[in-house]
């Protein structure tokens, strides 16, 4: 567990980790596709997120639903994550 850490311009691994009042500064957070990351209170500043391996796959399996005629199923999908699933 990161606690009270600021990391700045540096390459943050986040698949399994958890990070409590970190504050992240121009940093390249990368996702792999292991446990999620959990933020608790945490601030970030002009950080690139990114998505490799089994996350990257995943998002490129999405793409091809998209392009296949299921963009309604992709927005449903959005929409759930973002709160308006209304579940």
């Amino acid at each position: 567990m990161q606690t009270a850490t600021i990391f700045n311009l540096e390459t943050v691994p986040l698949d399994d980790e958890v990070f409590a009042d970190c504050e992240f500064r121009e940093c390249r957070m990368v996702y792999s596709g292991g446990k999620p990351p959990v933020f608790d209170n945490c601030r970030f500043d002009a950080c690139d997120w990114r998505f490799d391996d089994s996350a990257a796959r995943t998002l490129a399996h999405l793409k091809v639903i998209w392009a296949a005629g299921g963009k309604a199923q992709v927005q449903a999908m959005i929409k759930e994550i973002t709160g308006g699933g209304g579940k």
